[in-house]
């Protein structure tokens, strides 16, 4: 088996490799997916050293978990395992979403989850999204409680703002938050990212590859991909935006032929290299479903870009129109 670098996620988490898979693509959000090849694609990810997955309990309604299972229960102690809850999916209308946080749901939520993925326990729980209307100290708390229960063995939060992120660390230990995190995403650098450094938790980027628009797998997702394809709905992925945007690919492509890398490659590699940049472990989760790309995907942890490679690099976000979601109040940089 090859063997990736490893790294702890926060003071006292789990070591896992430096790169994870995010699972959501197998079943949910990008339209149609090939189930044999998405199944030989995590078999790949570990003989390659992937010891991270990264699902949640929203993912299609619960289908991601369930379909995880079978290489979850083979692999188990092989493998660190993430899961989430928070994000509410309404089941008359799959685009209409809400955010729960307060106790009975959380409990409904792991339970659910552990009989999904056939586990006791779920190696890093997170809270998936914010409900402001309830104090993230009460919801940490009630976390706190499934990993006194052995049902969690540690935690986790996704967006939240850099007040929240030491608010829950005070009552009890994280050992990651989740965050978008890209060459096109990096609001999280201003307040988030340094919080995280100085409390000793790990920044997991998700979407480390802009959804696939930094490999240039897409130019505009109205043309370009399915009806059913999240993608469609993000502002920065349609119309003028889309257009504005593929613009701003060229010097990555630039530093991808001059290192004989792909565009994806050096993305993952920058996501990678900010681990020094901010003083903090970085595991992003770029997901996929086909084994051509986990290989190449990995083979990112072996490039280390220039000084000057990353000059090139650095304006690219300043410059991208659009936001990552059409409504934003689901994300920290809402609250921050």
């Amino acid at each position: 088996m090859t063997t990736l670098a490893k790294v702890q996620l926060g003071t006292d988490g789990p070591e896992v490799s430096v790169q994870g898979l995010g699972c959501m693509g197998m079943s949910f959000a990008y339209g149609p997916t090939d189930a044999d090849e998405a199944r030989a694609t995590l078999d790949r990810a570990l003989e390659l050293g992937v010891t991270f997955y990264d699902t949640a309990d929203m993912y299609g309604a619960g289908e991601n978990e369930k379909f995880l299972a079978p290489f979850v229960q083979k692999h188990r102690d092989e493998i660190v395992l993430a899961t989430k809850f928070g994000i509410v999916l309404d089941p008359e209308d799959p685009t209409k979403r809400g955010i729960r946080n307060d106790a009975a749901y959380i409990r409904q939520c792991i339970e659910g989850s552990l009989t999904r993925l056939g586990v006791d326990s779920v190696d890093l729980y997170y809270m998936h999204r914010r409900d402001v209307n309830v104090p993230i100290e009460e919801t940490v708390g009630v976390m706190a409680e499934l990993v006194a229960e052995g049902k969690v063995k540690h935690l986790g939060l996704s967006e939240v703002t850099a007040d929240e992120l030491r608010a829950a660390h005070a009552v009890h230990p994280i050992a990651a938050v989740q965050s978008e995190w890209s060459l096109f995403s990096r609001d999280i650098e201003a307040k988030v990212v340094p919080a995280a450094a100085e409390l000793g938790v790990a920044l997991v980027p998700y979407s480390p590859l802009g959804r696939g628009f930094l490999t240039g797998s897409f130019a505009n997702a109205t043309s370009d991909l399915g009806a059913d394809d999240f993608r469609r709905t993000m502002p920065r992925f349609t119309g003028d935006n889309a257009q504005a945007n593929a613009a701003l690919l060229a010097p990555v492509r630039a530093v991808a032929e001059s290192r004989d890398a792909t565009p994806g490659q050096v993305a993952l590699a920058w996501v990678q290299q900010r681990a020094q940049a901010h003083g903090l472990a970085v595991v992003p989760i770029p997901g996929t479903r086909k084994r051509t790309r986990i290989e190449e995907n990995t083979a990112a942890t072996q490039l280390i870009l220039t000084e000057a490679e990353l000059e090139l690099l650095e304006p690219i976000a300043s410059q991208v129109a659009g936001g990552r979601y059409a409504d934003m109040s689901f994300t920290s940089a809402g609250r921050e």
